[in-house]
Order: structure tokens, then C-alpha cells, then sequence
């Protein structure tokens, strides 16, 4: 079956948007929504998914599905403003209880935060069968970039999160905690055995050398032409590669927002005694040596140079 997709692009952090439509039912699914948010002034709006929103109410659209391929680290969700104005279940896969232990701890979240995934309306298992109107879609675990990563197969539509990109830019770093590249590299193979023609939709696309940007990609393109998970290339080297790429990324501007937000479902942590709620940033100590120069913590919860998004 061939879903009709319509893709939103956030510039500010290079975010595709999907709403993926069952054209005899008028029931869709949204993946990826994004929050604006300004990190300067801890200011979040809602311009972009009330783009969507737009979109969804023009056209008769009623969302059963809000679709999260992992919690990101390098945009905040909007899926609370799309479930509170349209409805439609939140979900992602089922991993995110170990990224909220990890996180839960790393940041020292307050006693009440659960890691159980109940923020999410439905967590996914691998190989799970869901519906959108008469449209079949199926769940892929694809872990490496982050342990709660999935792929979502909606008809002859693939919607990947960042386990690949457009084959001029690649793959997602894997040096985010419980990330792993050759776990990346199977879940890469993994979508390589569906069909070439199957239609792959990207979260994230950076375009290099000034093209356009693309939101959609294809399994046989990506076989051919990927730069760095083609055919040909060998575990090993994918490994190799990426692990030495990874060593050179900074961390996402967005990552400590992002992530205390995305991984609580969309919602930001609770209110303090003041009625504000705030978001933690860790401040880390460098060692004497380190100081004054480009200093990388020497107690880091999270991996300053290697945590988030990117290629």
C-alpha cells in the first residue's frame, strides 16, 4: 500500500516532520514533531507544529498515531501540543526505559521521575504490527545511534529516524550512551533487505554543498550510493569509520533540553516551589592540565564531545 506523505522541514535544527496519510480513511500518523525553542532565552513556541496542526485540520485529517523514532537530542518533541489539539497515541520504541535510566541518573532527576516509559501512551517492540486507518505498518528495532531507536514500515514508506540519511551524508554518530556502531551497522542491514523500492523518509537532512534539502531517499539508493553504509562496506570498516568520525563531533547545541524533555514524552520537567520549572545543565570541573584549553570535563555524566544527533 502507498501512504501519502507530506514532509515539514525545521530549519533550525535541520528536523523533517512527517505526516503520513491512509488515503481511504483520512486517518494519518505524525512522526517527529518538533518544538521550537529558543536555548538563549529558554523561550519554547509552537510555530512548527501548528504548521502541521494547519495541515492536519485543512485537510480532514485525524492523527491515531503521534510517532517518535527515538528521543532526540537535538530538538525538543511538540507531541503533547499535536495530541492536546488533534489527539492521537504517543509511542516510541520500547529502549527508551534504559535511556531513562540512564538519563534519570546522569542528570539526578527528581525521586518521582519513572523509567518505565509511562510518559508514552504505547512503547514498541520489535517486530510489532500496528494500524493507521487500513494502512499496515510494522516496527524495525534499529539500535546503534541510541538504544530506543526504531523504524517505523508504514506501506512501501520507511520512516528511519537518524539510522541513516541521505547517502551524501551518511549515518548517525554512535557515541551517544548505549550507542554502538556495529549495532548500527546490523540495523542498516536489517533495512536493506526490504525491497529497493521502498520509500525512505529521514528525520534529519544537513544538505552539503548547498543543494536542496531532501526529506526522501530510497533502500536502493541508499544501497548504492550511501557514504558510508553503501554495499561493499564491510562491518569492520563501517566500525572503523564510524568510531573515528564519532571521536570529532561536538555535542548538540540542544542536547541537555532536548533530551530532559524528550525523554519525559514532550513535557518539560515539573514545576519547582516558584511555579517555574528549569531545565539542568551539569557544570564539570576540568582537570589543572585540561584547564584553559578547550578543557573537556573530568567527571562528565554524558560525553560532552559525543552526545546527539550528527554525522
Amino acid at each position: 500500500m502507498h501512504p501519502l506523505v507530506t514532509s515539514f522541514f525545521h530549519q533550525p535544527s535541520s528536523t523533517w516532520t512527517h505526516v503520513v496519510v491512509d488515503p481511504a480513511t483520512q486517518r494519518a500518523a505524525v512522526v517527529d514533531p518538533v518544538l521550537d525553542f529558543d536555548y538563549a532565552s529558554g523561550t519554547a513556541a509552537t510555530d512548527s507544529i501548528r504548521a502541521v496542526i494547519a495541515h492536519l485540520q485543512a485537510s480532514r485529517l485525524k492523527p491515531d498515531w503521534i510517532l517518535e523514532t527515538h528521543a532526540h537530542a537535538d530538538h525538543l518533541s511538540a507531541a503533547p501540543h499535536l495530541r492536546e489539539a488533534l489527539g492521537g497515541r504517543t509511542a516510541i520504541g520500547a529502549g527508551i526505559s534504559d535511556v531513562q535510566a540512564y538519563f534519570g541518573r546522569a542528570l539526578n532527576f527528581e525521586p518521582a521521575f519513572r523509567t518505565d516509559g509511562s510518559q508514552f501512551d504505547h512503547l514498541f517492540i520489535d517486530g510489532e504490527r500496528f494500524q493507521i486507518g487500513n494502512l499496515p505498518a510494522r516496527v524495525i528495532a534499529t539500535p546503534g545511534h541510541t538504544r530506543d531507536s526504531v523504524s517505523y514500515l508504514i506501506g512501501d514508506a520507511l520512516f528511519v529516524g537518524d539510522t541513516l540519511f541521505m547517502p551524501d551524508v551518511g549515518s548517525a554518530r554512535c557515541d551517544f550512551p548505549g550507542g554502538d556502531a556495529g549495532m548500527l551497522y546490523d540495523s542498516i542491514r536489517k533495512l536493506y533487505e526490504l525491497p529497493e523500492r521502498t520509500r525512505l523518509f529521514v528525520c534529519h537532512d544537513y544538505a552539503p554543498a548547498g543543494r536542496e534539502h531532501r526529506a526522501q531517499s530510497s533502500i536502493g539508493e541508499q544501497r548504492r550510493s550511501n557514504i558510508h553504509a553503501r554495499d561493499g562496506i564491510s562491518r569492520g570498516q563501517f566500525i572503523e569509520m564510524r568510531s573515528a568520525r564519532d571521536r570529532t563531533l561536538g555535542a548538540p547545541t540542544l542536547l541537555y533540553p532536548a533530551v530532559q524533555v524528550n525523554i519525559r514524552g514532550g513535557v518539560p520537567p515539573p514545576a519547582e516551589s516558584n511555579g517555574v520549572a528549569y531545565l539542568k545543565v551539569p557544570i564539570r570541573a576540568a582537570t589543572p592540565r585540561q584547564a584553559g584549553d578547550g578543557a573537556r570535563a573530568s567527571d562528565q555524566p554524558v560525553p560532552a564531545a559525543a552526545t546527539g544527533a550528527g554525522t
